[in-house]
C-alpha cells in the first residue's frame, strides 16, 4: 500500500512554490527594514498578496506536518527547495523574470537530487524525542534569535543569505518538533505536548528572518539559502534520533541526492540574481540636513 505522505510531499512542493512567489512580491513593495522587527510582520500582513502567500505556506506547512508523519525528514526537508522550481517557472511566466542558464542547470540538478531521495526513502513512523531534545530545540530558538539580532545589519546578498540560513536553521528544528509531534494520537496529548508551542516559536522566526532576507536581495537566494541550511541539521538528528530510513542497498542513492540537493540550492545562492523592480537593501542613508533639503 502507497503512503499517503507520498501525495501530502507533492501538494507540499506546490504550495510552497506558490508562496515564495506571493511573499516575495509583498516583500519587495514593502518599506525595507534595518532592524530585528516584528513589526516588519505586522506591515506585510497588510497586503493581501502576503495574506495569500501565507495562507499557501502555512497549507504548505500543514501538507509538510502531515507528510513527517510517515516520510523521513532528510526526504521532506529537501524537497522543501523544490518549491523554487516552482516559484522560477511562475515567476518566468507570470512576473517576467529572467533565468540565466547556470540558475536553469541547478534547478535542474536539484529535480534530479530531489527524485534521488525520492526513491530511497523509506516510509516509517517517528521514535519519540527525549527531554534533552527538548531542551535542546527551546534554547536553538534564542540563539538563532540573538543571531538575527546582529545579522540584520548584513546588506545586499550577504544579508539576504545570512538571514535565509537562519531562517532555514528554524525552520529545521520546527520540522525536528513535528516529526515526532505528528505521530499524537490523541488531542491532549498532541496539545500538552511542548513540542507544539516550540515548533509554533520556530515557525514565527523563521517566518520573520525570511521577510527580512527577501527585503535584501534575491529570492531565490534567500530561499536557497533557507532550504540549504534547514536541510542538513534535520537530516542529521532524523537519522540519528527519530528513526527515519533509507531502503537497504540505497544509501549511496540517498547520499548522492542530499548532495545533489546542497550543491544546487547553495549554488543558487550564487547565481541567482535579485528580481525586484526596486533597489535592494542597502545601508540605511543619512538624513539631509536642513540646508541640504532645501537645496533640493
Amino acid at each position: 500500500m502507497v503512503s499517503s505522505g507520498w501525495i501530502f510531499l507533492a501538494a507540499m512542493i506546490m504550495a510552497y512554490g506558490v508562496a515564495n512567489l506571493l511573499q516575495s512580491k509583498a516583500a519587495a513593495n514593502t518599506t525595507v527594514h534595518h532592524s530585528f522587527d516584528p513589526g516588519l510582520l505586522v506591515r506585510l500582513a497588510g497586503q493581501r498578496t502576503y495574506l495569500l502567500g501565507l495562507g499557501c505556506q502555512i497549507l504548505g506547512f500543514v501538507l509538510a506536518f502531515l507528510a513527517r508523519r510517515d516520510l523521513p525528514l532528510f526526504l521532506v526537508q529537501s524537497s522543501v527547495a523544490a518549491g523554487l522550481g516552482v516559484t522560477a517557472i511562475l515567476g518566468v511566466v507570470l512576473l517576467k523574470w529572467s533565468l540565466p542558464i547556470a540558475e536553469v542547470a541547478l534547478l535542474t540538478l536539484l529535480l534530479m537530487g530531489i527524485t534521488a531521495l525520492v526513491m530511497s526513502a523509506e516510509p516509517a513512523h517517528s521514535r519519540r524525542l527525549g527531554t534533552a531534545g527538548v531542551v535542546a530545540l527551546a534554547v536553538t530558538v534564542l540563539v538563532i534569535a540573538a543571531a538575527g539580532f546582529f545579522a540584520v545589519r548584513l546588506h545586499g546578498a550577504l544579508g539576504s543569505v545570512v538571514l535565509g540560513s537562519l531562517a532555514g536553521i528554524g525552520f529545521s528544528a520546527a520540522a525536528i518538533a513535528a516529526r515526532p509531534l505528528a505521530n499524537e494520537h490523541s488531542f491532549s496529548g498532541f496539545v500538552g505536548n511542548p513540542l507544539l508551542y516550540l515548533l509554533v516559536i520556530h515557525s514565527l522566526v523563521g517566518q520573520l528572518l525570511l521577510g527580512l532576507a527577501m527585503q535584501r536581495g534575491s529570492t531565490t537566494a534567500a530561499v536557497a539559502a533557507m532550504d540549504a541550511a534547514g536541510a542538513v541539521p534535520a537530516a542529521i538528528v532524523g537519522l540519528l534520533l527519530l528513526g527515519d530510513r533509507i531502503h537497504e542497498g540505497r544509501g549511496w542513492l540517498a547520499t548522492l541526492g542530499f548532495v545533489a540537493t546542497l550543491v544546487a540550492v547553495v549554488g543558487l545562492t550564487r547565481y541567482a540574481e535579485p528580481q525586484h523592480h526596486h533597489a535592494t537593501a542597502g545601508p540605511p542613508r543619512p538624513k539631509p540636513t536642513a540646508l541640504r533639503a532645501a537645496h533640493r
